[in-house]
């Protein structure tokens, strides 16, 4: 679909390379993916900026710690008692799947990898996703709420439109390439946060204004 290559050039050249994600490592990617579930990224950042003080950024060190420190670790992320349960239950996964190497994931099928991670609890298809394209390098694209409020109102996508059908437009117009996946996503977010806003979006000094003017949502 050429709208979406164009959509990317337009937004790249705006804005530059973001250089996602931000985690030193593969599990803390998987870390935060989980954390960053309804709430911004400072927030997360202080999250793990705690683990890592307490040593506690690797699957043993969170399986053996107790849910209560755990949550105690990561109030800053918000809702803290219930994402200390879901990192929990990660953990368990990656033990029991690989023991805790993370990077040993990266030689599984994609797909399989991710109807797997959607099965343990608290974890949804955009952390999910995340965790595939971020940590294991994947080229499965990230849907958020800032790549369907873009799309919508430029009229790539129905209004009606979820995760799914969102994802399967880039699936199917772009090749599988973990690295323009990952540059696209992190675009949508920045031009999401900085103009393409839930309410009153500043769209006179949009990127993607020429594009067509936008819609309402």
């Amino acid at each position: 679909m050429p709208e979406l290559r164009e959509l990317y050039e337009r937004l790249f050249r705006a804005f530059g390379p973001q250089g996602w994600w931000p985690a030193r490592g593969p599990f803390e990617v998987a870390v935060g993916a989980v954390l960053t579930q309804n709430t911004n990224w400072a927030n997360v950042k202080r999250a793990v900026r705690n683990l890592r003080r307490a040593g506690a950024l690797s699957p043993q060190a969170i399986h053996r710690m107790a849910e209560a420190e755990l949550a105690r670790l990561i109030r800053p992320s918000g809702y803290y008692n219930v994402k200390a349960r879901r990192l929990k239950h990660l953990v368990e996964f990656l033990i029991s799947e690989c023991g805790g190497r993370l990077r040993s994931l990266r030689r599984q099928d994609a797909q399989e990898l991710r109807r797997r991670l959607l099965r343990v609890k608290g974890i949804g298809p955009e952390t999910a996703d995340s965790i595939l394209l971020y940590a294991l390098e994947k080229p499965v694209f990230v849907v958020d709420a800032y790549t369907l409020r873009v799309l919508k109102r430029h009229g790539l996508l129905s209004p009606q439109a979820g995760y799914q059908e969102a994802q399967e437009l880039f699936h199917k117009a772009l090749e599988p390439d973990a690295r323009l996946f990952n540059e696209f996503h992190a675009l949508f977010v920045r031009v999401g946060k900085e103009f393409c806003r839930p309410r009153r979006p500043l769209c006179g000094g949009c990127p993607l204004l020429s594009l067509g003017p936008p819609r309402s949502t």
